[in-house]
């Protein structure tokens, strides 16, 4: 007889994963799709910051990775485009942290370690049927175009190159960020540890620099990262691929809807697949990880005679996050816009603006702790 499955999540990356834990600790069955191509391994690049919300997440299923690879924000220095600046510091914020800046490839293993000892979730090559199929394949979902979700794109008029750095100095547990006149955008994130010499690059750009910049050796790119970073790290010296994408602000129509064909089945979307923002905020994952738990809470408080795809329970999960991502997806929008404008007068108004923000108080503290995942 085929076993039968409470949800299907396609898509088995870090939310995916997540969500599949957090489903099964509320004892119910979850089938969990790979995905087609899976997560890049030795090469591979990514970090993500992660703030409290999220680690208490994690930390709770056992995920969260060692030491070595989550890396305490102590500080987070943001330069402007002139003698804009914006500092925060995580005593100034009564905490040990402003976030971590994770390896994503070792909390992937961390997950795929739990899930693989959950008897509860099976891992399944292909989709299967179930009351609730959830969507957590990225911002490329096919799944969603199949579905008939409707996802609303606005592309930025920039690719993002991510990579990782050996630095001269070490890091100081602090993450810098650069805001250049033409519009770029430089992070470099703490690897490696409180005393580590590494960081997590992601450099926002033009798309016709960022080909002219994946084009280089390593010593050339190494070189053009030390000019933009004002030489803070000293010497640099590149120890992983680089990779570039596309940056774009989007976010679906409809987050749940009725499967076709399929009485009483139901979709919900989560993570970039229901939504991208710009990752100058480094919000990203962090934001996918609340829509997990959100719709794990849902559907762990539902009427007992309620199906896991009765619709009034997602649309439930949809506003309640839809809220949530407002107030950060316009936040992020709208500081990409202001720094994209590279005229003198803007240039003028967004510097004494951070030079304001810096010294604003309770407004600069709220921001802190959104971001922080501590409101």
């Amino acid at each position: 007889m085929a076993q039968s499955f409470d949800i299907c999540i396609r898509g088995a990356g870090v939310v995916g994963r997540t969500l599949a834990l957090l489903l099964a600790r509320e004892r119910l069955s979850v089938a969990l799709v790979a995905n087609p191509a899976g997560p890049a391994t030795g090469s591979d690049v990514r970090a993500y910051a992660l703030n409290a919300a999220s680690r208490s997440l994690l930390e709770g299923l056992r995920t969260w990775p060692d030491a070595h690879h989550a890396t305490p924000v102590a500080r987070m220095e943001v330069a402007g485009d002139q003698d804009g600046r914006v500092v925060f510091d995580a005593a100034t914020q009564g905490t040990d942290a402003l976030a971590w800046i994770v390896d994503v490839p070792a909390l992937e293993a961390r997950l795929q370690d739990a899930v693989r000892f959950q008897p509860l979730v099976e891992m399944v090559t292909e989709p299967v049927a179930a009351p609730l199929t959830v969507v957590c394949e990225g911002r490329a979902s096919r799944t969603r175009e199949e579905f008939g979700a409707q996802f609303d794109v606005t592309p930025y008029p920039h690719h993002a190159i991510a990579t990782r750095l050996e630095c001269e100095h070490p890091h100081g547990q602090v993450a810098r960020q650069w805001f250049a006149p033409d519009g770029s955008i430089l992070a470099f994130l703490p690897l490696d540890g409180p005393q580590g010499h590494g960081v997590a690059v992601v450099w926002s750009v033009q798309p016709a620099l960022a080909q002219e910049l994946q084009a280089l050796d390593d010593e050339s790119f190494a070189h053009r990262l030390l000019a933009a970073s004002q030489g803070t790290l000293g010497a640099l010296r590149t120890r992983g691929a680089r990779v570039t994408w596309p940056l774009q602000y989007a976010q679906a129509r409809h987050w749940c809807g009725a499967l076709a064909g399929q009485q009483g089945a139901s979709w919900a979307l989560s993570g970039d697949a229901a939504h991208n923002v710009h990752p100058l905020t480094g919000q990203g994952l962090n934001l996918g990880l609340g829509d997990v738990q959100a719709l794990a809470q849902v559907l762990a408080q539902r009427e007992t005679w309620r199906s896991t795809g009765d619709l009034r329970l997602l649309r439930r999960y949809e506003r309640q996050r839809k809220t949530a991502l407002l107030p950060m997806g316009l936040t992020t929008d709208g500081l990409q816009r202001l720094f994209s404008l590279p005229q003198p007068p803007w240039q003028l108004l967004r510097n004494w603006g951070m030079l304001g923000f810096d010294r604003s108080g309770p407004l600069k503290e709220w921001m802190a702790r959104q971001a922080m995942g501590t409101r």
